[in-house]
């Protein structure tokens, strides 16, 4: 076994802001050697930008130290792993295929902690509140150059998630246009993920906040548009119902979800829906006469369903 500490003289900076990716293990400096984490159970490698202020800062210093092909055993005093645990619930959070930071959304890291005394997980909780000397067995897969890296949205700061987000648009609205809504939809919710990301570092309701919550809107309406498509009808209800209660104007939200409603058969709130849509967008007035009479065709013939089925029952 060798500690971090002896081979830190090897550590060099030419992998500065090179992506890395690599495989690691976690664990407790118990007789059981407990195992916290393991990336190679979950199936997927970590990926880091060396240099981009990864949290784990003392990983940087070890990935640096590793040839690639190389697995060493690295043990760390607590003074580098007391921030493991909200670490580690970011990355369990994304090999669950969750985004890793919005259980943040209100508050810091630590103030999320504090003001629901969990992380989510016991072993991070009993972690957090008495932190503990760790193992790292670390395995280096990969080293790439920054121009062959394509970057997860995760990994990036919050001007390369600006920036990203009108490519991801586009390339939903491609996907969409050639009727591949699903992934359409993952393109769309990244998109979405990046512009929160930054939102929450914003004052609500000042002009900064305000024009990124317009951003997450615009494709969250395309996100639900994709729904509709593969019939997640509540879904898209519950997302159009989001931007309403905020944004009681939206009148793009108002006909999507009077859609919605009509595809399952609540007729009142589709009714008063289109409504609304009329009330906000006059000009709307033939679009919502189509819609209106798709629904009284799918009331009628849900109706007749009804009364076969009850007429059986008799």
């Amino acid at each position: 076994m060798e500690t971090w500490q002896k081979r830190e003289h090897l550590c060099i900076s030419v992998w500065n802001k090179e992506p890395v990716t690599f495989h690691f293990r976690t664990q407790l400096c118990d007789d059981e050697r407990t195992v916290i984490d393991d990336s190679k159970v979950v199936g997927t490698p970590m990926e880091i930008v060396i240099g981009n202020m990864f949290k784990m800062d003392i990983w940087e210093t070890l990935l640096s130290s590793l040839r690639i092909g190389e697995v060493a055993e690295f043990w760390c005093d607590i003074i580098h792993t007391g921030i493991y645990p909200l670490v580690s619930k970011s990355m369990r959070r994304i090999a669950e295929g969750k985004d890793p930071v919005d259980w943040q959304i209100h508050t810091c890291g630590m103030a999320n902690m504090f003001a629901y005394h969990s992380l989510g997980y016991d072993d991070l909780d009993e972690l957090m509140k008495e932190p503990k000397p760790l193992y790292f067995v670390l395995e280096l897969l990969k080293v790439q150059q920054p121009s062959e890296y394509n970057r997860e949205t995760w990994a990036m700061n919050d001007e390369e998630r600006l920036k990203v987000v009108p490519v991801l648009h586009g390339q939903g609205n491609k996907l969409y246009k050639q009727g591949n809504y699903d992934e359409a939809t993952q393109k769309y919710k990244e998109a979405i993920i990046c512009i929160k990301n930054v939102q929450t570092k914003e004052k609500a309701w000042e002009v900064p906040w305000l024009k990124l919550e317009k951003m997450a809107n615009t494709i969250t309406l395309n996100y639900c548009q994709c729904l509709m498509r593969t019939e997640e009808y509540y879904e898209a209800i519950e997302h159009t119902t989001d931007i309403i209660n905020q944004h009681p104007g939206d009148m793009k939200a108002f006909f999507l979800r009077g859609k919605a409603h009509a595809e399952v058969w609540n007729e009142a709130e589709a009714r008063q829906d289109f409504s609304r849509v009329l009330d906000l967008d006059p000009g709307m007035k033939k679009v919502v006469k189509r819609e209106l009479a798709v629904l009284n065709m799918r009331m009628e013939e849900k109706n007749q369903e009804d009364k076969n089925k009850y007429r059986g029952m008799f």
